[in-house]
C-alpha cells in the first residue's frame, strides 16, 4: 500500500502489528510507544519529512483513549495532575512544531536531536533504577504494597472493585497532595508546570506529545508511583498531540514544498495497532511489577537513542 504524504510503501498490516508490540510494553509506564514508532518511521520505512512528527501524534490521539480508559476505571488517575501537565505542554507543543519546520527539516540533524533527548531520558531512568539497588529496603514502597495486594486478590472474584485507588488530598496553585496505598505524595505545582512546559518543547519537535520524557521524570526524579503517574502522562499526551496534530495540519499551506501535514491513512493505521496494545497494556500493568516497568521503558529508549548518535557521526 502506497502512502503518499510520506512517500512510502509498505504492507497494511505491518503498522498496526508493529504500533501493538510497542504499545503494549510502553503503556504500562505511562508512555503511548511513540518515541519508538518515530524511529521505526524513520530508520525503518523512509518517512523523515517534518509531517513524520504530526504521524506521530495523530498514532497518539487514535491509540491513547483506550489506555486512559483503564486507569479512569481502576481508579488510578490523578486528575490534578493531570490538568498541570496539560498547562504546562501545551504553549510548548506548539512552540515545538515551529522550530520542528524552521531549523530541523533535515533528517539527519532531527535523528541527532532525537538521539540526545532518548539518551537524556533513559540515561536518568537508568541511574534510578541502579541507585535503588543500594537504597534501604526495610519499608515497603507505595508500589510493592500495591503489588503484594495484587497477588492476594489474583485468585479472588472481583478484586478489582477492592484495589486501592489514588486519593487527592490537596489541589491548590502550589501543590498537589494525594496518598496511595498508605504513602502521601506532596507535588510541588509550579514546579510540574515549568517541566512540562520544557518538555513540551521537545515533545513537539520529535512528535511525542511528551509522554516519554514526563513519565521517566515523575518516577524517578519526583519519587512517584509508576501505577499512579501513567493515566496522567498518557492523558496529558493525548491532548497535546491533539493540538500538535491541528497545528502541523494548519501550518502545510505555508510549506507547499514540505511535507508537514499528517500522512492520515498511515497514522491511523499505527493508531489501531496502538489502540489494542494500549488498552492490553494498561489492564495487565497491575501484574508487572514496577522495576520490570522501568527497566522495560529504560531499555526501548536507550537503544534508538544510541543508534542515533553514532549513525549521525558515522
Amino acid at each position: 500500500m502506497y502512502f503518499p504524504v510520506a512517500g512510502i510503501e509498505v504492507h497494511p498490516i505491518i503498522p498496526p502489528l508493529v504500533a501493538f508490540s510497542i504499545s503494549f510494553f510502553t503503556s504500562m509506564g505511562g508512555v503511548s510507544g511513540a518515541f519508538l514508532l518515530l524511529p521505526f518511521q524513520v530508520s525503518i520505512l523512509g518517512f523523515s519529512t517534518p509531517s513524520v512528527s504530526a504521524t506521530n501524534q495523530l498514532f497518539n490521539i487514535v491509540a491513547i483513549p483506550s489506555g486512559v480508559y483503564r486507569y479512569i476505571k481502576e481508579g488510578r488517575m490523578v486528575w490534578p495532575l493531570t490538568w498541570v501537565v496539560i498547562i504546562g505542554t501545551l504553549p510548548g507543543v506548539f512552540i515545538g512544531a515551529f522550530l520542528r519546520i524552521h531549523y530541523l527539516p533535515d533528517p539527519k540533524n532531527f535523528r541527532m536531536f532525537a538521539g540526545f533527548v532518548l539518551l537524556y531520558i533513559g540515561g536518568r531512568l537508568l541511574r534510578d533504577l541502579l541507585a535503588r539497588k543500594n537504597t534501604d529496603t526495610t519499608k515497603p514502597s507505595a508500589e510493592e504494597q500495591f503489588q503484594r495486594l495484587i497477588q492476594q486478590y489474583t485468585s479472588k472474584e472481583g478484586y478489582g472493585n477492592s484495589l486501592p485507588k489514588a486519593v487527592v488530598k490537596k489541589f491548590s496553585l502550589s501543590h498537589i497532595v494525594y496518598e496511595f496505598y498508605g504513602d502521601e505524595f506532596n507535588i510541588n505545582a509550579p514546579g510540574i508546570m515549568a517541566l512540562s512546559f520544557l518538555v513540551g518543547i521537545v515533545g513537539g519537535v520529535y512528535g511525542i506529545g511528551g509522554g516519554a520524557i514526563l513519565a521517566p521524570f515523575f518516577v524517578s526524579f519526583f519519587g512517584l508511583p509508576v501505577y499512579t503517574v501513567a493515566g496522567a502522562v498518557l492523558m496529558g499526551t493525548f491532548v497535546t498531540s491533539v493540538a500538535g496534530v491541528v497545528f502541523y495540519q494548519l501550518m502545510s499551506p505555508f510549506y507547499p514544498h514540505t511535507a508537514v501535514a499528517p500522512d492520515w491513512a498511515l497514522g491511523f493505521l499505527f493508531g489501531i495497532g496502538g489502540f489494542t496494545g494500549m488498552y492490553c497494556g494498561a489492564r495487565l500493568q497491575k501484574f508487572v511489577p514496577p522495576k520490570v516497568i522501568k527497566w522495560i521503558i529504560a531499555g526501548c529508549i536507550l537503544f534508538p537513542a544510541i543508534k542515533y548518535i553514532f549513525g549521525f557521526f558515522s
